[in-house]
């Protein structure tokens, strides 16, 4: 333990209250987080005279600093813990990293509401229904309500301008309010009925379309009445692709985990409104460190670990279904602490639920085994390309060896953008992702890009900010090689960690050269080298990388210039027009009288934007 932290001084001070303790080691990297309903009893724990056990000791020992924080409630202290394990990833706690929300379908609050699939923040306004496991999922979803309830999809501004139904009437999966096809109430009923589907209630909704359905062959409607009979058609045959579809209109998770050859797999499978959505396989982080420290089995770790993070902030089902016979009591009292109701906890399911439990487990062991196969592969990969750079591991383990590679991409030197990407632990990074948008240079002088994104990534490096990778990719040949030498020279950094990927003769993949900056003989690996594998794979993800970039900034920069390029059209009528028609698209598809119904737009003017964006 370090000399400058006294342990007795801080617990002194420390109160009987609901908080989050964190530990800092001598060079201010996070330890460990932790949450405790009683700060002063949980980490008085930790400084026991006679230590329990020597895995803890091996973490206390090397405590620096502590800090702790006091807050209201458990649910509160499971909400902070979530968050600073995620922003400060602490080498003693499992990880579970997820760089996207969990996707919702969402009905908006409109006259004639929308739905749509939806990332982000919760606005009263409009109904959310999810979370689901997967963007096919809630695409899905808003599909058999296409068929089955024909509502709307557009954007509010499309919908606002149309003057004829679009194909999706044509198709039968839009009733056309945007033009009258429908009337508002019957509208509303479609999406009541829609919210009822969603929230489980199918055999109440098929009982009520039938009665209707009846009622109006009664009175001689034959034309309502089968509209209504194609209705149930297609709702009963949307029920029956559903084989986990169980009577009850509740919400449930599955959770399963799995652990095998030094890896972890939690498989989340998702039942809402009686409807099994699909599963997600997650891969924990930390876990030989964090096993380092406990005293429970790894699977009751892994378990609790996921329930505080993914539930900290997500929607939680009342039922969650476990494969392990662990008790959760803490963790499950600050759940439903925060979210308000009582969650069951069943380990032992009987009937449906076991099915979907073992299908469950079964899909986490799937998993597991294919991302242990391909990190065998990419470890092995790993391997090569450090014997072929002559490179040591890093504190001696070969999975914190750091890639970063660098790539130039613009249409004939338009929207240039620069785009890094990051290699470790055998596996691409992709939260580390980074683009550039590069400016003030000559348009298409690659040398000068290259020149502007690795100081502007590396001179806060050189300022003792941050850590250097361990090989610098480069997307070139001597030219690129050299201005980076360049750039590393003149931030004093070493040049040594340069690495240029030559194009080989005709492009051809297995032909490429390794160059490097500190003057080294060139490499030529050969087609069935394993490091080339693996520097191509990382090549064509920069490569992919900063092209999807640059279409999106090419593709917004036309988007603006396509109007300011007309004589006459200044910021206010562009904003006038961009807000009447819903964007570029609806003004390029608007008629020469739609757009001269536009405040400040004349008809001579209406001509000349008609002819130009033809």
């Amino acid at each position: 333990m370090s000399s400058e932290f006294d342990p007795q001084t801080a617990l002194a001070s420390l109160p009987s209250l609901p908080g989050v303790y964190r530990y800092f080691d001598a060079h201010g990297q996070c330890l460990y987080v932790g949450k405790a309903r009683d700060l002063k009893k949980r980490v008085s724990s930790y400084f026991q005279k006679t230590q329990t056990s020597h895995r803890i000791a091996h973490m206390v020992g090397r405590i620096a600093r502590m800090e702790t924080t006091v807050v209201r409630t458990e649910a509160e202290a499971l909400l902070l813990e979530n968050n600073l394990i995620k922003s400060l990833a602490p080498r003693y706690n499992i990880l579970f990293r997820d760089d996207k929300s969990y996707p919702y379908l969402k009905i908006t609050g409109h006259a004639f509401p929308r739905m749509v699939y939806y990332r982000g923040g919760i606005d009263k306004k409009h109904h959310y229904f999810g979370p689901f496991p997967s963007a096919w999922a809630v695409k899905q979803s808003i599909q058999i309500l296409q068929k089955v309830f024909q509502l709307r999809t557009c954007e509010d501004s499309v919908f606002r301008n149309r003057t004829r139904p679009c194909l999706l009437h044509q198709i039968q999966r839009c009733s056309a309010p945007c033009v009258g096809k429908i009337e508002a109430p019957v509208y509303a009923h479609d999406v009541e009925q829609a919210t009822r589907f969603l929230r489980g209630q199918h055999q109440e909704l098929l009982r009520e379309l039938e009665l209707k359905m009846q009622a109006l062959a009664a009175e001689l409607e034959f034309e309502q009445a089968a509209l209504i009979r194609n209705k149930i058609s297609a709702l009963s045959r949307v029920l029956q692709q559903q084989s986990m579809e169980t009577s009850a209109a509740e919400d449930a998770d599955m959770i399963a985990v799995v652990v095998e050859g030094g890896r972890a797999c939690v498989n989340l499978a998702m039942v809402r409104g009686g409807r099994h959505l699909g599963d997600k396989a997650i891969f924990p982080n930390h876990l030989h460190d964090a096993s380092a420290i406990s005293e429970q089995p790894l699977e009751h770790d892994i378990l609790a670990a996921f329930l505080s993070q993914h539930y900290a902030e997500s929607f939680v089902p009342r039922t969650l279904i476990i494969n392990q016979d662990t008790r959760l009591e803490e963790v499950m009292a600050a759940l439903e602490q925060r979210c308000g109701h009582k969650v069951q906890l069943l380990r032992q399911p009987q009937g449906v639920k076991r099915t979907w439990l073992e299908l469950c487990v079964q899909n986490a062991k799937i998993a597991l085994a294919r991302a242990l196969a391909e990190a065998g592969t990419q470890a092995e990969r790993t391997a090569e390309l450090m014997r072929v750079l002559e490179l040591e591991a890093p504190e001696g383990d070969p999975a914190l060896l750091r890639l970063e590679c660098f790539d130039i991409s613009h249409t004939a030197g338009e929207a240039t953008q620069a785009s890094c990407v990051v290699y470790c632990k055998h596996e691409m990074q992709s939260a580390e992702y980074r683009r550039y948008n590069i400016h003030d240079i000559t348009p298409g002088d690659d040398y000068a890009a290259m020149r502007q994104v690795l100081t502007r990534r590396y001179e806060k490096v050189a300022d003792g900010a941050g850590a250097m990778p361990d090989v610098v990719l480069i997307d070139g040949g001597k030219g690129q090689v050299e201005m980076a030498r360049q750039v590393f020279e003149e931030l004093g950094l070493d040049t040594g960690l340069l690495v240029g990927v030559k194009k080989g003769e005709g492009r051809k993949v297995g032909l490429e050269e390794l160059v490097f900056a500190d003057g080294r003989t060139p490499l030529t690996l050969g087609r069935d080298s394993a490091a080339l594998m693996l520097i191509a794979q990382i090549r064509d993800e920069a490569h992919r990388f900063a092209i999807t970039g640059m279409r999106a900034r090419r593709a917004k920069a036309r988007q603006v210039s396509a109007l300011d390029e007309i004589e006459g059209i200044g910021a206010k009528r562009k904003q006038r027009l961009l807000a009447r028609f819903g964007g570029l698209r609806g003004v390029a598809g608007a008629s020469v009288d739609e757009i001269a119904t536009v405040e400040g737009i004349p008809r001579v003017l209406a001509e000349e934007i008609y002819r130009r964006l033809r």
